[in-house]
């Protein structure tokens, strides 16, 4: 899953050079706002399925305990429901040079500079991604079940708000709980021009407040089923870090001219080959569960780097909270601390807490 990924409503408060981007982006955002109904009349509509009821009461609770228990934002946010009629509310492209973990960044004048450029048709995502893959790029293109516009179209009022969507509302309790929980950390804080920061920020949270949610509210069954695949989560990324641990070192200690390239291509192949060869001894040992076998079939520098953010100050992050005494608004008071710091300090800062 991937989760969990990523604060693309903010091209709607940004701006855009290209005006074709700007307006795929403007008129998707508005027609998921469109199509988003209030829960409770949702809920009232006789033609919604029990499922679905079953679902948007759950998402109602996991709500009201991110605001009372983890000191979450309590507004408008995920009080609405929209059927998309797709599998991801949006497309994400992101790029990387064929012997860097380093993404490609766009910018733009509110949300600064980001790793990636989110789409709201697949095929405009796929037509980005071949153009840079013409020009010597790697890239991937990964489907985004949700995002956060940060709560600033609160002046919009409830209809600006963030809505629950059809492209996750079916996910296991502990998936769904972890999502909320991960784009409702976005509207606590953002540092601009660090894609990195906030979205291992946000994975901290719905890490710690996750497990929280389980411990005291969720059944036995829908623990076990989180504990599982978490442990598979976990194994699989303790692989891809090994792996762009492997690439950092080739792709630093082994600089060479272009007409000599192969001096780095040959032993970025064999990171690669060692990966997809662990990947599939990995993948016996959970009796043949084939949740990640595209990601491993598309994975490349882009892929690698992307993941990278979700993960890498994630350790920090949740050291802070237990410096911090497990109290989310000191813990949240320290972060936006950081967040005023120079990007490679905060950094800096969340590597080195004991």
């Amino acid at each position: 899953m991937k989760s969990l990924f990523a604060a693309l409503g903010l091209v709607l408060l940004s701006g855009c050079s290209t005006v074709g981007y700007y307006w795929q982006s403007v008129s998707g955002h508005m027609q998921m706002l469109n199509a988003a109904r209030p829960v409770a009349d949702v809920l009232a509509d006789p033609q919604t399925s029990a499922v679905l009821k079953t679902r948007l009461e759950l998402s109602q609770r996991i709500r009201s305990f991110a605001a009372t228990e983890l000191k979450l934002p309590d507004n408008a946010s995920y009080q609405r429901y929209a059927d998309l009629s797709r599998g991801a509310v949006v497309w994400n492209v992101v790029a990387a040079p064929e012997f860097s973990l380093t993404l490609k960044t766009w910018c733009f004048p509110v949300a600064g500079c980001i790793g990636y450029r989110g789409y709201f048709n697949e095929a405009d995502a796929r037509a980005e991604a071949a153009q840079l893959h013409s020009q010597g790029w790697e890239v991937s293109v990964y489907g985004v079940p949700a995002y956060s516009t940060l709560g600033k179209l609160g002046w919009l009022g409830n209809f600006g708000a963030d809505p629950l969507l059809n492209t996750f509302i079916s996910y296991p309790e502990g998936e769904l709980a972890r999502l909320m929980i991960h784009e409702l950390a976005h509207q606590v804080v953002y540092a601009a021009d660090d894609t990195m920061f906030n979205e291992s920020f946000a994975t901290a949270v719905e890490r710690l407040g996750g497990q929280r949610w389980l411990a005291a509210h969720a059944s036995q069954a829908a623990k076990n089923d989180y504990a599982a695949l978490d442990a598979r989560r976990q194994q699989f990324r303790a692989l891809t870090a090994a792996t762009r641990r492997d690439l950092t070192h080739i792709y630093l200690s082994n600089t060479a001219p272009d007409q000599q390239i192969h001096v780095q291509a040959a032993p970025k192949n064999r990171a690669m080959q060692k990966f997809r060869s662990d990947y599939e001894q990995l993948k016996r040992s959970w009796g043949g569960f084939s949740g990640y076998d595209g990601w491993v079939a598309r994975a490349n520098n882009a892929s690698f780097g992307a993941q990278a953010a979700y993960d890498e100050l994630v350790p920090g992050f949740e050291a802070l909270f237990e410096r911090e005494g497990q109290d989310w608004h000191r813990f949240y008071d320290a972060v936006r601390r950081l967040a005023e710091l120079p990007k490679n300090e905060r950094h800096q800062a969340l590597k080195t807490i004991p």
